[in-house]
């Protein structure tokens, strides 16, 4: 127990120490602002909610891995990050493609956190365990971009350009809600998997302790 609390304010330390540095001299200060609040709220939703929906530290590390790809990605804008150009430039992709990892990512290392939820909560069983996390995925990624929309409609057309980060792509926002839909699906795939090959093992372990 007390390692997990241990870990628990680790992470908390890192994501105020990486919010802290993103927040010194972002590329562009307004955008980062805006693309800052959502994953500000998620942190103390997770926080209040900690007593009553206790996650694994597992879960709590995927989350925080997410936020993190997240919080580098609003400090440089994401068609700006570094990481994503020098890609660009040795494997000639034509645009920065940090947006479409962190919007994979999204679906990849939060749909076990949900399901997590979804168990805990609702008490989900079955095939539904796994089809849960992956609407909810799809779900939040169209509103998403539906909330995107309504911030560059809303603020000044170049920093609408920005926040929508597009890049020239018309079918950027179907892409990223795509990207999203494959990450949760190669979780739940891989999370079924790894359980179907325990199950046999818990079953083995079992049959000494009837037959004692």
């Amino acid at each position: 127990m007390d390692r997990n609390k241990w870990l628990l304010w680790g992470l908390f330390a890192w994501y105020l120490a990486l919010s802290g540095w993103t927040a010194y001299g972002p590329v562009d200060p307004e955008f980062w602002a805006i693309a800052s609040i959502l994953p500000a709220c998620l942190v103390v939703g997770l926080i209040a909610a900690h007593r009553w929906l206790p996650l694994s530290p597992l879960s709590y590390v995927l989350i925080t891995v997410f936020l993190s790809l997240h919080t580098i990605g609003v400090h440089y804008t994401y068609a700006q990050v570094p990481l994503g150009a020098w890609v660009d430039q040795a494997l000639h992709l034509g645009r920065n493609h940090f947006d479409r990892v962190v919007h994979f990512s999204f679906g990849f290392l939060l749909a076990y956190p949900m399901e997590e939820a979804f168990r805990l909560l609702a008490h989900a069983r079955g095939w539904v365990l796994y089809y849960l996390p992956v609407m909810t995925v799809l779900g939040l990624s169209g509103l998403w971009e539906i909330i995107e929309s309504w911030v560059a409609s809303a603020v000044h057309p170049e920093l609408g350009v920005t926040y929508l980060g597009s890049q020239g792509d018309i079918w950027d926002a179907q892409k990223d809600m795509a990207a999203a839909l494959y990450g949760a699906m190669l979780c739940v795939t891989v999370l079924a998997i790894v359980r179907g090959l325990r199950r046999p093992q818990s079953m083995l372990q079992a049959e000494p302790a009837v037959s004692e």
